[in-house]
């Protein structure tokens, strides 16, 4: 059993979008997008800079677009289940038929314009916890103002918050985390600092026509298998300011009876994960188009039948 995963926001590097664009239809494919969200998909992924890609209204669209834009290249993959981290989400909404690929564009440019705007209102942020043990460290963070924004499994934890409380963070560092590392992101996501971005982004999903899900998706905000098309658009407007839990997404994945995690581009983050808590699972991250030929062979060998 395959199950087909997008990365979060983060995993962009500059020019990571350039190999897939001499793909037979890809830039006209992401041509349309662009002129769909008004936002340059081609320029952003190709020529802009890591500062201009950290934006979160550019890194957000860009990201979706790379997850589906190699997804198509890949071909049909029968996954038995979908899942993605945090904005992967919308990408794996639109893996599942729940949104077709222009709508899920739409929906990301508007989340990540209105994440953009409810960073604005408070200085914040977010920094990733390096050894630990989850019961300790959340009941830790929440005495010092802090919210566990992506408890990611295998032992990583990102606190968020504002930066005099991620400052206290760093003097005060919860039993058994040796290192707390400032992440290059512009708010504190997942929180309830994102809470004036929920209401944009509802009236925004509002104009849209959910299906329900073809295959099982697996929601960050509780790791359950959510088998109808309203209530996957719901969660993805309240995830906003909600905490990821792909710690749990991957104890699903396990009951599910998983054998194989592919990631499509630009991959290595969530595959990094898996091979730390899902022992015995095949993975696969697509980075490049030289890795669709692997990707292949891997749904060849795990897919649905």
């Amino acid at each position: 059993m395959l199950v087909l995963v997008a990365p979060g926001q983060g995993a962009q590097t500059p020019g990571f979008l350039t190999p897939w664009l001499d793909l037979p239809g890809a830039a006209d494919r992401v041509a349309a997008w662009s002129d769909a969200i008004g936002l340059d998909l081609a320029h952003y992924g190709t020529q802009a800079d890591a500062d201009a890609i950290r934006d979160t209204a550019v890194a957000q669209p860009l990201l979706v677009a790379a997850g589906l834009l190699s997804h198509s290249a890949l071909g049909d993959t029968s996954p038995g289940a979908v899942a993605g981290h945090s904005v992967g989400e919308i990408t794996a909404a639109a893996f599942a038929g729940v949104l077709d690929d222009t709508a899920a564009l739409t929906l990301v440019r508007g989340r990540g314009l209105a994440m953009a705007e409810a960073a604005k209102v408070t200085r914040t942020g977010m920094s990733a916890l390096l050894g630990g043990d989850p019961e300790t460290t959340v009941p830790h963070l929440e005495k010092l103002g802090l919210t566990a924004a992506n408890v990611n499994g295998a032992g990583q934890i990102v606190a968020a918050g504002t930066l005099e409380e991620l400052a206290a963070l760093e003097a005060d560092k919860p039993e058994g985390v040796r290192r707390v590392v400032a992440l290059k992101v512009a708010g504190a996501f997942h929180t309830h600092h994102m809470a004036p971005a929920v209401d944009a982004l509802a009236k925004a999903a509002a104009e849209l026509a959910p299906a329900d899900p073809s295959v099982p998706y697996v929601s960050n905000k509780d790791g359950r298998v959510v088998g109808g098309g309203a209530e996957v658009l719901s969660r993805l407007v309240g995830q906003v300011a909600n905490p990821v839990r792909w710690d749990l997404c991957m104890e699903t994945f396990k009951e599910l009876g998983v054998t194989a995690l592919l990631e499509v581009c630009p991959g290595g983050t969530l595959t990094g994960l898996a091979k730390r808590a899902l022992p015995g699972v095949a993975t696969l991250a697509l980075k490049t188009p030289d890795d669709l030929d692997a990707a292949r062979e891997l749904v060849a060998e795990h897919a649905s039948a």
